[in-house]
């Protein structure tokens, strides 16, 4: 990814929030000369391994989890907030561009295809995403449990290399950021408004 070195994010702790606040990733890998890519959720466990690793699963149907075995990297892609800016907001000439924030996570990745292993993928997720709910679901199973699970690949990617790219108005001044994020603060697109909160606390 290419990253001007204004906007380089190396700050761990703003990477993983990124990441576990936009579970919904990228996967891309590369067969035969062309791109594949699969859009997936993502358990971010950053704690494992020297730069963490990402827990997932897809459906055996997709081919793509062929293309995982005996490979030495993949890399999973997290968008975040993101939003257009306007030049009428610059104290000082400029042109318009967009503000976002975005990490790209290679490593290697492992298929998991046994039942066991992949039960135990579905319950880490299960668990993950249903402890933001009022009423947390527990993963129960509306077929043969050995059926749905025959029907699943499950996967790890242990990260080798971290990239973040926060492009927030580094290149700009102080006056003209705190004017950016106070005129994203006002728009009536949920967008910008995201936008402006992320960029205030990025500053503050």
């Amino acid at each position: 990814m290419y990253i001007p070195e204004a906007f380089v994010e190396q700050d761990f702790e703003k990477i993983t929030n990124l990441v576990k606040n936009n579970p919904f990733g990228m996967l891309i890998t590369e067969y035969d000369g062309y791109p594949c890519i699969s859009h997936l959720p993502f358990l971010f466990e950053p704690d494992v391994g020297p730069h963490g690793k990402l827990i997932g699963h897809m459906a055996k149907d997709n081919p793509q989890w062929k293309f995982l075995i005996g490979i030495e990297s993949v890399v999973v892609v997290f968008n975040g907030v993101h939003g257009y800016i306007s030049p009428t907001l610059y104290a000082t000439p400029g042109v318009p561009t967009w503000n976002y924030a975005v990490v790209h996570l290679h490593g290697k990745p492992i298929v998991i295809e046994d039942p066991a292993g992949v039960e135990d993928i579905l319950d880490k997720l299960t668990a993950h995403f249903e402890s933001s709910q009022l009423n947390p679901w527990e993963m129960s199973f509306p077929i043969e449990k050995n059926k749905l699970l025959q029907m699943i690949v499950g996967f790890e990617i242990d990260i080798q290399t971290v990239e973040g790219k926060f492009k927030l108005s580094q290149n700009r001044t102080a006056q003209e950021q705190q004017k950016i994020i106070s005129e994203l603060g006002q728009s009536s697109h949920n967008g910008d408004v995201e936008l402006s909160r992320f960029m205030e606390s990025y500053y503050s």
